[in-house]
């Protein structure tokens, strides 16, 4: 089951940390297990490269796990392949086609909100 500490999701024995809800105004898009809307920002596009640090990572809490085992190449219902990335105080982020993931703090489960705000996009599934 996914621990949360502080605004970071950590995932620990889950069985994907990816999964896909329906949503109505984007479809089918990547969430964590807990039915959040995951998220890329173009910065991180561009290069591969995290820069989603400090004040950033409070509003946009990076998908975290513990071992790049927890994170299968692939998973039904996305197209996309899934990987990790390590941020730079270590730890170990999910990537969907080498972009580092992200939720958004003021997110509601099953809605996602800040679609092209700012450079970050939901991602489809």
């Amino acid at each position: 089951m996914p621990i949360v500490l502080a605004a970071l999701a950590l995932f620990a024995g889950a069985k994907s940390p990816v999964t896909t809800i329906q949503t109505a105004d984007f479809g089918r898009v990547l969430s964590a297990p807990n039915h959040l809307a995951l998220y890329y920002w173009t910065p991180e596009k561009r290069d591969h490269r995290i820069h989603c640090t400090g004040k950033c990572l409070k509003a946009w809490p990076a998908l975290l796990v513990k071992s790049a085992a927890a994170v299968p190449r692939h998973i039904a219902g996305a197209r996309g392949t899934f990987g990790v990335i390590r941020r730079p105080d270590g730890r170990l982020q999910v990537t969907y086609n080498r972009l580092p993931l992200y939720t958004y703090h003021g997110d509601p489960p099953n809605r996602p909100l800040c679609n092209n705000v700012d450079g970050w996009f939901v991602v489809r599934a």
